[in-house]
C-alpha cells in the first residue's frame, strides 16, 4: 500500500472514532437559556436597565433586555449588566 493510502485510512479511522465523542460532549455545553436568572433591574444615572444575568461565576453572557434607548446604547446598557454581574460575583 502507498503511504498516501495508509495516511488516508488512518485519517478516516480517527474521524470515525472521534466523531461520536465530539457529538456526545457537545451535549454537555450549556446554552445561556439553561442558566438564566430572574431578570434584575439596575438603576443607572441614565435610567433603569433590566438585565438578564446568567451564571453566578462569570459575566460574559450578561446582557440588557430593556433600557432607555433614547439615553444609552446597547453596548452601554450591556456594560451596566456586566458590571452588576461582576458586583454579585464578589
Amino acid at each position: 500500500m502507498s503511504m498516501k493510502r495508509v495516511h488516508m485510512k488512518t485519517l478516516i479511522t480517527k474521524t470515525v472514532l472521534l466523531l461520536p465523542l465530539v457529538v456526545g460532549l457537545s451535549g454537555c455545553i450549556p446554552s445561556p437559556e439553561d442558566v438564566e436568572s430572574t431578570p434584575v433591574k439596575v438603576q443607572t444615572p441614565k435610567g433603569e436597565v433590566t438585565c438578564q444575568l446568567y451564571r453566578l461565576d462569570r459575566v460574559i453572557w450578561d446582557r440588557a433586555t430593556d433600557f432607555p434607548a433614547d439615553k444609552m446604547s446597547v453596548p452601554e446598557a450591556d456594560a451596566y449588566c456586566k458590571q452588576e454581574g461582576q458586583r454579585r460575583l464578589k
